[in-house]
């Protein structure tokens, strides 16, 4: 019997050698440097998005690959890597027969410490007259951009759904998009994936092909920038759910990990997180996991010791969620709107992207509707607008949070607050009951938390909005 126990417990060792012998053969030594006109970049984190290191005083890096696609760094704050296109080269795809992969970047002529970003979400082009119409907006983002980057670094971040579905459309969407002259980093959205694949594994391979890796980060200033696939295809026709997987986890604890306690952290992925400031309880419904992540507690938990600010797309709605004093999630409104079916999303935020100015730790942000001065922050409507309340004029202020004032003024005398509600937008309701004009039939009006009312106390009086937000800016709209 002593010595069947000995052979088992041979046999269970050898078996043992032989799997780390054949994982330690998958694996390949990666090596290389990270150079700055020919001289070595220090510190600067290298992945192959499973493993993170950094590069030692030289600038050189080792690491040990298993079965991964890209090797790639996150761009250290006051460089710049090469853009193609509007796309940012900061990777490299793996060769089966290359161990060393070297990565060049450029000195950053502005003080990055200060810059701007623009965050956009679901373009979802699924036609060209969806591209043309896209066009038709860019100018205005190029003239803030002009505008920003004579004194700041200004780059750009897409929250996904490019596409509608349409991956043929890729090449004119990133066309269009380097006429910005800027470098945008861009999240996968569930309508840029490959469906009908058999695994999760499967459904990036398009998107990868366009824009490199699915999850990846980059820095400027003492901001840390994350770009994240939180959307997980089943497997099955075109269904998938909010969730990151413990290989990204993986990773992104490790990067992380190079990040100063307390730093801005900016976490760009497309389906929100939550939907809600208090997490709900877990529902079996396809709803509830397609439309937020479904381990939103655990993601959260890993952004706590920092400044963190969540963006993300997906919903058609604007929406800022307060989950704590350093953590906020900025769900953006749809640059296509209701589909491009009309110029305001399903909440009747107006066609547009988010605006984030920071500077060191500091970071404040604001909507820009496209066609718009920066200060157009509310809608008002007249008494009668309103189904829901008929006999009061109503405000839509699509960028409040809990931290901004409403207020109302009746021929010169400040009302005080408005009521705060959640109800249809007007203009949104009247829309999306024209079901020739939006086309699809599972269009509907989506109800918001970002209205106001107030029932004026003289027939004919002269209304006025005050609005102001939670750094301070006053916007006065008179109806």
């Amino acid at each position: 019997m002593k010595h069947i126990n000995q052979l088992r417990i041979l046999t269970f060792v050898s078996l043992c050698l032989l799997t780390t012998g054949s994982l330690l053969a998958q694996q390949r030594e990666l090596n290389g440097q990270v150079t700055c006109n020919g001289k070595g970049i220090a510190n600067v984190v290298v992945s192959d998005g499973i493993s993170c290191t950094r590069t030692d005083a030289a600038g050189n890096y080792k690491l040990f690959a298993n079965k991964a696609a890209f090797i790639y760094i996150s761009t250290p704050a006051g460089y710049l890597t090469r853009v193609e296109n509007s796309i940012p080269v900061f990777y490299q795809s793996i060769d089966p027969d290359t161990g060393t992969y070297n990565f060049e970047l450029k000195k950053n002529t502005k003080d990055d410490t200060k810059h701007v970003f623009l965050a956009q979400a679901d373009v979802q082009l699924t036609d060209n007259d969806c591209l043309e119409t896209y066009k038709k907006m860019l100018p205005d983002c190029a003239e803030l951009i002009n505008q920003e980057s004579k004194s700041k670094d200004v780059f750009s971040v897409d929250c996904g759904d490019m596409v509608g579905d349409t991956p043929a459309l890729y090449p004119g969407y990133i066309k269009a998009a380097s006429v910005l002259n800027i470098p945008v980093y861009r999240a996968i959205g569930n309508h840029d994936m490959d469906y009908y694949g058999r695994t999760f594994e499967t459904s990036y391979k398009t998107f990868e092909k366009y824009f490199g890796p699915t999850y990846y980060s980059f820095n400027k200033g003492k901001a840390h920038y994350i770009i994240l696939n939180d959307n997980f295809f089943l497997g099955r026709d075109y269904f998938y759910m909010g969730y990151i997987d413990e290989k990204t986890f993986h990773w992104l604890e490790q990067d992380l990990s190079y990040v100063a306690k307390g730093s801005p952290v900016f976490v760009v992925m497309h389906i929100p997180s939550q939907l809600q400031e208090k997490q709900v309880p877990f529902e079996y419904n396809y709803s509830a996991i397609a439309d937020q992540m479904v381990n939103a507690g655990a993601f959260h938990e890993i952004l706590k010791p920092y400044q963190a600010h969540i963006i993300s797309g997906h919903m058609h709605y604007n929406r800022n969620l307060v989950y704590s004093p350093n953590l906020m999630e900025h769900i953006t409104g749809a640059v296509c709107g209701i589909w491009w079916r009309g110029d305001i999303g399903l909440d009747g935020t107006p066609r547009g992207y988010g605006v984030y100015e920071v500077d060191g730790n500091q970071v404040k942000w604001y909507y820009k509707s496209a066609g718009y001065a920066k200060e157009y922050q509310v809608r008002t409507y007249p008494v009668g607008a309103s189904s829901q309340y008929p006999n009061d004029v109503i405000a839509n202020v699509w960028n409040w949070d809990k931290n901004w004032k409403v207020e109302w003024i009746e021929d010169g005398v400040n009302k005080g607050e408005m009521i705060h509600y959640t109800g249809n937008d007007p203009k949104a309701e009247a829309l999306c009951a024209d079901r020739e004009k939006v086309k699809y039939d599972w269009i509907t009006i989506n109800p918001t938390d970002h209205l106001f009312r107030a029932t004026p106390q003289k027939k004919g009086a002269r209304i006025e909005i005050k609005v102001t937000d939670r750094f301070g800016q006053v916007y006065l709209n008179k109806i």
